[in-house]
Order: structure tokens, then sequence, then C-alpha cells
């Protein structure tokens, strides 16, 4: 972090300096520490920069000239999203910062960081990553700015991009590069990309399969005619060279299926696919939605080749993404010799990010659920990489003997899903040359293991460790897969919810969950009634915190409603919402930029998506969602007239908000049921966990038909929060 630090370890240079946009918390949770730590177990010297003043180049020359590279990172988050709300609002609070501080880091940091580090030093190379460089690795589109913008390659002028896990690629560069070989020698990396000129091939015997039209029928090639009666001799006009050469025979050679398989398999791994240029999809929605849908087809490591796009002159390439870390590998990046602690220099400033993971556990990567409008998939990929019982164990034991703080409660055993742990396909032959988007939808695949035995198994052990009194889990429960292990629901129910547990049904209308890619709203309740059973036999009061989102690419008007009398039938009252953030390269951002769904064939005449992309339906879909807020009644009054459903406005048990001039809301749901106030979840994503936009809930409150239940609330410790804090409060979601 500075020079004096440097002379204290008697380092005259670093080499590699690690600049990143978030404070510096040596975790295993923060990115700039993982890739820190990797590389000093092998032998190099790093320094990190966190949050420079980008104004300048002088920040970026503070721990002088790193001898072998800068390594350039955002963060845990893409910048926009960090700093920006659904409605493009500059948000109050940086979780990552020291005090939460806002605007301590610029918009596209990578961009900026990794033009002001070839400022500083020109000669050294430029590498950038984080997930802020992953998802932007092709021509996207910005929500922000409300346009498809290049590859962050061309605008950031970095030498080489790595995405996805970047753990092995990054140890093998810097060894490459200290051995003397040139950035630009260095193109056959699994999970880099970089600039080649246009028409590049890494060797003569490398294809290209052409993907850069839609539903054009190819060239008609003219059949032989069996009947004729001559050849046609080719050597007529040739030259006495030309004639000699067309006299060689060679033999025709019968090869096995397993040779045939073989040389397919290598002509497949020597293919790179041309994806629409910038210049095209920038301006052509269709082509834009095509490419969308090629490149999430080419995602599996096992069979995804290489991609290639035209910006300009010049070609972004991607080789295929980096295989996924075995389970020792994964053991040896978390076991690495991590503070588990921020910097000394921030004293005990208060790092929100670091409060609501201190006590956590990230025991897993990936994520095949394939959910459109999340990004871990193209990030950390569909195969689920765990880490070993012992080192979660391990881990564990550290919190409780040296994390400051620690009172007994581990705060969460999980990382992008709570339950994937562990979980694979059944066949390694059938997951390498598998091209599905999802494990999970429609229906979960046949060839999916669903055994939760070993995650029940790193709960109870957890749970036993001396010191440890309680173990929670805090990441999202992907229900539709608990539901087949009646065991590991009731062991959750039972032992690991410290009174409210999160799950996220996202909507309840098929027609929305379609291009959300999620279950239907019979899992949840599949599951809710598995969930009440179990607390029961415990005897425990327990409650679902659901999720949902607002104004979702194919939701409309009616969706929105009936989602509104879902959540008044089951006496929900939604506190905090926001509504959809389009993020860089999800499925469901091409669905909101296009119209057009690339989880089909996409063409001119293929299916369009409904997408609420005008501010006042944006607002009209998330005031559904808290149809019990006086503030929005006037407009959802107007919207319910222009839909034909005045009929719900009016004081009765049967209306969803009151008539003009009534104070008081509708009675909620059937008689005999109340509803519960509000009651907010944190307020931001922490690290490892689903970085994605979604709507936070209120204490849900299911009361028995013939009595009421008091409010959760009661039941809570909580701080009174002032009214006025309370109005327009964020969740921070992203």
């Amino acid at each position: 972090m500075t020079r004096a630090e440097m002379d204290k370890l008697g380092w005259d240079q670093c080499d590699v300096i690690v600049v990143t946009g978030d404070a510096y918390i040596d975790h295993p949770s923060f990115g700039m520490a993982l890739i820190g730590r990797v590389l000093e177990a092998q032998g190099f010297r790093v320094g990190i920069i966190s949050q420079p003043d980008w104004h300048s180049a002088d920040p970026f020359r503070a721990l002088g000239k790193p001898r072998l590279f800068f390594g350039i990172t955002a963060g845990n988050m893409d910048s926009m999203i960090n700093r920006y709300t659904a409605d493009r609002k500059i948000r109050s609070e940086d979780a990552y910062t020291a005090h939460g501080e806002p605007n301590k880091r610029p918009d596209r940091t990578v961009t900026v960081y990794a033009q002001r580090a070839r400022e500083a030093y020109p000669d050294v190379p430029v590498i950038v990553g984080s997930i802020e460089a992953s998802l932007r690795r092709i021509a996207h589109y910005d929500y922000w700015s409300d346009k498809v913008r290049r590859s962050v390659l061309p605008d950031s002028k970095a030498d080489l991009l790595l995405f996805g896990n970047a753990e092995r690629a990054i140890v093998d560069l810097a060894h490459r590069l200290n051995a003397g070989e040139n950035i630009k020698d260095i193109r056959d990396l699994r999970g880099t990309g970089f600039m080649v000129p246009q028409g590049w091939l890494p060797a003569d015997d490398w294809s290209v399969h052409n993907s850069t039209r839609v539903d054009v029928p190819g060239k008609v090639e003219a059949h032989p005619d069996p009947y004729a009666m001559t050849v046609e001799d080719k050597t007529a006009c040739a030259t006495d060279a030309a004639a000699k050469e067309a006299e060689v025979v060679k033999p025709i050679r019968i090869m096995t299926r397993e040779e045939r398989a073989a040389a397919a398999k290598e002509k497949h791994h020597k293919t790179v696919v041309r994806l629409p240029a910038y210049d095209v999809v920038k301006d052509d929605p269709v082509m834009y939605a095509h490419a969308s849908r090629v490149f999430h087809l080419e995602s599996n490591p096992g069979n995804a080749r290489a991609l290639v796009q035209a910006h300009g002159e010049r070609d972004v390439w991607l080789n295929p993404p980096p295989l996924p870390l075995q389970m020792d590998e994964m053991d040896g990046v978390f076991d690495l010799s991590y503070a588990r602690a921020p910097h000394p220099s921030y004293g005990n400033a208060r790092i929100p990010a670091w409060e609501m993971i201190r006590f956590s556990v990230n025991i897993m990567r990936g994520c095949f659920g394939g959910c459109t409008f999340c990004s871990i998939t193209e990030h950390e990929g569909r195969i689920i990489q765990s880490r070993s019982e012992p080192s979660i164990l391990r881990e564990i034991e550290h919190i409780r003997d040296k994390t400051k703080g620690f009172t007994g409660t581990i705060s969460d055993l999980g990382g992008p899903t709570a339950n994937m742990y562990r979980l694979q396909c059944k066949d390694k032959k059938i997951e390498e040359s598998c091209r599905r988007l999802s494990c999970v939808y429609p229906s979960i695949c046949v060839n999916l293991g669903t055994d939760h035995s070993k995650l029940i198994s790193v709960y109870r052990k957890a749970r036993a460790i001396p010191g440890v009194k309680k173990v929670l889990i805090s990441s999202g429960l992907r229900y539709d897969l608990a539901v087949r292990s009646p065991e590991y629901v009731k062991e959750l129910v039972t032992h690991h919810v410290g009174g409210l547990l999160k799950i996220a049904p996202e909507h309840t209308e098929e027609n929305t969950l379609t291009k959300m890619m999620k279950p239907g709203i019979g899992a949840y309740d599949e599951f809710k009634r598995m969930f009440d059973k179990f607390s029961l036999e415990a005897g425990k009061k327990q409650y679902l915190i659901p999720y949902f989102i607002a104004a979702h690419p194919g939701t409309t008007d009616e969706d929105m409603l009936n989602l509104a009398l879902w959540l008044k039938k089951n006496n929900f009252q939604l506190d905090q919402v926001q509504t959809f953030t389009p993020t860089p390269m999800a499925m469901a951002t091409t669905m909101y930029h296009t119209r057009k769904n690339p989880l089909h064939k996409v063409t001119e005449d293929s299916e369009v998506v409904e997408t609420a992309r005008s501010g006042k339906i944006r607002k009209i879909h998330k005031a559904f969602l808290r149809y019990q807020d006086p503030e929005n009644w006037p407009i959802l009054r107007e919207a319910l007239v222009k839909m034909g459903r005045g009929d719900l406005i009016g004081n009765g048990d049967k209306h969803l908000i009151p008539a003009s001039g009534s104070e008081a809301a509708p009675a909620g749901g059937e008689r005999g049921k109340r509803m519960a106030p509000g009651f907010g979840p944190e307020k931001f994503v922490p690290p490892g966990k689903r970085a994605v936009p979604r709507a936070a809930t209120s204490t849900p409150f299911m009361a028995p038909e013939s009595k009421i239940r008091p409010s959760i609330l009661s039941t809570i410790k909580t701080k009174a929060k002032p009214a006025a804090a309370a109005k327009g409060a964020r969740t921070g979601r992203k």
C-alpha cells in the first residue's frame, strides 16, 4: 500500500502492482487480495494501490514502476452498478469504501485506471480483469449511456484482458513475463482476450466459423451428375508442373470411430467463431441479439471455441473460458495467509462490505441456474467449484480464533447460491459436451446430481466446532433444488435459519418467469410447505423472505398487477424495492435492449419481448410491488383505470388500493389476516453473492385462518428509524 511498507520489507521494486477500486481488505472474498496472495505464493512481490485519485497519473507512481505488469481491477462490482441506482441516480453510499464514502472511484473504473497506469509508465504491460472487465469483453449494451459500447480492450488500451476465474492465467502470465517473454507473444492462455490485426489466426491450421449473419442460406454447390460418362480432364490446360502434381494419388485411409472423433475435436478446438462486428451490432438490434446468443452458447469450457469480433480495423480475440479449479486448487487459493482484515491504514473505519462478510465463509463458486438477469455465469461459469470440507472448517476455526468481534455466530456458509455445493453433472463427458444455458430450466436436468448430503455434512460439522454457537445460511437458496432433498430442508430449517430465510421467486407470472429462466411459483409453494412443516416440528416461528424483480423484460402491466394481487392474497408487504437493472452481457439485458429473445434462435421475425423501458412504466411496475404505500396510490389508480381494472380501487377486502381521498389502505387478503410492517434486508450484496438488481422485501406475515398472529417485528430486536429516513430508503441491491 505504501513505500514505507516496501522499505520495511526490504523491497526496492514490486514485481506486480494491483490497482483496485475497492478499499484494500486482505480476505479471499475480495479479488485484489486473492490475486495478490496467489502471486505472492509463487514468489512474486505484489503491491496494492487502492482507490487512487484518477485525475492524474501521479498516484499510480506511488509504489514505483512494477517490474512485470500493472493489474487493473474495478473491484468486486462493476463500477457503474456500484455508483448508480436502477434509476441512474448516484448512490449515497459505496459499500466497498471506508465509511461508505461515495465517489471514490470513477465511472468505468477499469478503463480510467488502465489509461492512467499507461500514462504513468508507458512501457509497462497493463492487464485488466475483475467482473467489470469480464462483463465488457465484447461489444455490450451499456444501460447508463443507453447505447452499445465497444469492448473494454480498445477503450482501456490494455495489453491483455483476463476474464472469469483468473488464478491459473495470472500465475502463468507472471512466470512467462518473468522469463522474458513479450506480452504481445502470449496468445494461448485460456480466459484471456486481446487485440489483434483483422484476420489474425494463431496458426495456419485454424479455421473460421462465420456467424456474422442471421438465417442466410449459404452458397449452393452443384451436385455431380452420377450418370455422366466422361470425366473432366483438369490437366488439359495445366502446365507440366501442375500436371505432374495432379498425377499424385493418395491412398484412402480408413479411420476408426475414435480417430474420427479425435480429429473432429481437434478441428473444433482450432476453430474461431466470428461474431457480428461492433459497427454492426451497435446499430442493429437483431444482430446484437444474435451475437449475444452465440456468445452464451460458447461458454462451456469443455466445448467453447475462441471468439473474435471486429472493432474497426482490428479484432478483439477471446480465447475459450478458463477451466474450473479442482478442489485442491480451490483449497490452495482459500488457505493462503490472508490477514482476513482491512488494511491497518483504515483504522477503525467502517467498511460496509467487510462488516457483512467478516464472519461468513465462501464455500463454492459458479452457478448453473442460468438466470437471464444474473451475470454470475458470464464471470464465474456454470460449473460449480467447491472447497473441501477440511478447508471450510479450518476457515471457521480461523474466524473463531483471530477475527475481531466474533461472538460465536457464522453469518453464512455459501456463495453465489446457498445449496449448489459439490453438485455436478453425473457424467464428465456429458458435461463437457453440454450446450444448455441452464441445468435447472425448464426442468432439472436428469444428468444433474442433486444429492445434498455433502452440504449437510459441512453444516453439521461446522456447528459442532467448539466456540461456534450458530451457523446461519444467508446466501440465496435455490429452492427448486432444495425440495429434491427433504433431509437438507429439515437440516436447514431446524438449525441454520435465524428466523428469516431469503429465497428468490422473482415473479409469479409464467410469461415473465420464462424470460428469467426461473421455475414456476408452484416450486415456491412446494418449498414453503416443507419449510412450514419443519419449522413447526422444530418449534420455531420462522419466515421466508422472497425477493421479486420489477420491470423485468417480458413483464407486462398485467403481470405486475397479478403479482401485486398475489402479494396481497399472501399477506406480503414489500418494504424496499428496486427495478431491473440491465447489467452488461446478461441475456435479460439483450432482451431489454433489442426486444428479442436470445434464448431461442434469433431472426427478424422471431419473438418480440415486451420491455418496460420508459421511466413512467418502470415506476408503475415498481409501485405495484409497494401497492400499500400511499405515495404510490395516485399512479396506481391511473394505471388501473387505463387497464380497465377500476374494480380494484376501493376500501373493501377485495380491493388493491383505496379510492381517491381515502387515507386508509384496504384490508389485506382474507378476513382474519393482518399485514405485517415492512422489514428491509441488508443494504448491499456482499462479495461472492449475487450481484444483480432485485427487489428487497418486507417480512411476510402468514397468519392462520382462525386467529391473528402478532407481527414478526415484535420478536426481532431492531433499532427504531426516524420516519424521514424511512422515506425514499434504498436497499442498495444492485
